[in-house]
């Protein structure tokens, strides 16, 4: 938790810097990610964000509670976008941490798919970074 903490802090810091971060596939055609499942690449204590896309819907695990939404996204030009958001309502100890990862998965407008990896950016500011899931 506090690992993923840090990470989203140090994401919230670049953009408020306005620092962006680019990638060469920005705006590139992108393989589809839908059935597919991610969990978040940093290390946490407990338990690992998760990412799950089965076809328009996302799902997973935020670090303590389930979220679900709904997803739209485009291969030709690796456009992303998580809407209608929920999840469970457990009381959990760092309850910023979670807020803030759910709020980085909204803001997300396009992803990178590279290798076993997934990239999730707003504008070209990498937001989380996912690994595939076996």
């Amino acid at each position: 938790m506090k690992n993923l903490f840090l990470s989203i802090c140090t994401a919230a810091v670049l953009v408020s810097c306005g620092t962006v971060a680019s990638s060469s596939k920005a705006g590139k055609s992108q393989p589809s990610i839908a059935n597919t499942k991610w969990t978040l690449a940093d290390n946490v204590k407990g338990q690992t964000p998760t990412l799950n896309v089965e076809g328009a819907k996302i799902s997973g695990n935020s670090g303590c509670n389930r979220y679900f939404g709904a997803v739209t996204m485009e291969t030709a030009s690796g456009k992303f976008a998580a809407s209608q958001m929920g999840s469970t309502k457990m009381a959990c100890d760092n309850m910023s941490v979670e807020k803030n990862f759910l709020d980085m998965v909204q803001k997300a407008n396009r992803y990178v798919v590279s290798g076993e990896s997934l990239e999730l950016y707003q504008d070209n500011l990498l937001l989380l970074k996912f690994n595939k899931a076996e």
